[in-house]
């Protein structure tokens, strides 16, 4: 422990692990001892309007935190799994001091130097896990809304890059974009299928 009487806990979760397209993130946060944000929990059971306010409050309070991503790239060469522990280390690793501990939500944890244990449905039991998790999830939010406008056929801005109705219908009318993840089965088969058809004009 330190003279302060504090040890740093780091939480860590990401955000886009079962979307379609765009990057996975991931977020870390050391939340401050001497302030207590009301609300926290997992960011899939909280409204949009309640993860922008929190966000507010975790990075104007929280003692550190950093978010970091993986590219579409790496998903489609490394698998989703390998990203995202990647997207994790990178969010770790780039904070401002070194945590006394790492709580990963989930079974897989990022080779860190530090000591790192992993919590399954941390985001829920943890307050700095579900910190991480709002941060994440914020923030991949944000970059497929501003994707949405390069790409504005896919609604981006609405499913976030998920596997809905509309979003494979768009597919199928339009292919798959330079952001969507071609390691993932409706996208890979989709292309198949559509190389397979011309193949056979």
């Amino acid at each position: 422990m330190r003279a302060d009487g504090f040890n740093w806990i780091c939480g860590v979760d990401e955000a886009g692990r079962g979307p379609l397209a765009g990057p996975v993130f991931a977020a870390c946060v050391v939340l401050n001892p001497d302030y207590r944000i009301e609300g926290l929990a997992d960011s899939k059971v909280l409204s949009e309007v309640q993860r922008n306010k929190l966000t507010l409050a975790i990075k104007t309070h929280s003692m550190a935190w950093a978010i970091a991503s993986a590219s579409v790239k790496e998903i489609d060469r490394i698998n989703i799994l390998q990203a995202s522990l990647l997207a994790m280390k990178r969010a770790v690793e780039s904070l401002s001091f070194v945590p006394d501990r790492v709580l990963v939500d989930g079974n897989h944890s990022p080779r860190l130097r530090f000591p790192v244990s992993t919590v399954v449905r941390g985001d829920s039991l943890i307050p700095e896990i579900s910190a991480a998790s709002i941060l994440a999830k914020t923030a991949r939010d944000a970059v497929m809304v501003a994707l949405h406008q390069r790409f504005p056929h896919y609604g981006f801005d609405r499913h976030k890059g998920y596997s809905t109705e509309q979003h494979i219908a768009a597919l199928q009318v339009h292919g798959a974009s330079s952001v969507h993840r071609r390691s993932f089965a409706p996208v890979r088969d989709l292309i198949w299928n559509c190389k397979t058809s011309i193949e056979k004009i």
